[in-house]
């Protein structure tokens, strides 16, 4: 069984750029474990571009 952790990476709304370091991120999460499994963008704007993505991590479960 796995686990799964979303973690949401805001854009700057008129140059699109990430407002967080994403490869800091992923190798934080890689450090605690975490394998990044996905790079999703749900939402867009009025333009069409994405607000935000989501970098969707998993690893496995403690069993308890």
């Amino acid at each position: 069984m796995f686990e799964y952790k979303f973690v949401r990476v805001e854009l700057s709304p008129f140059r699109r750029r990430p407002k967080q370091d994403y490869q800091a991120i992923v190798a934080e999460h890689a450090r605690q474990g975490w394998r990044l499994v996905q790079i999703f963008a749900p939402a867009t704007g009025g333009e069409g571009a994405a607000m935000y993505f989501e970098l969707i991590f998993e690893k496995q479960a403690s069993s308890s």
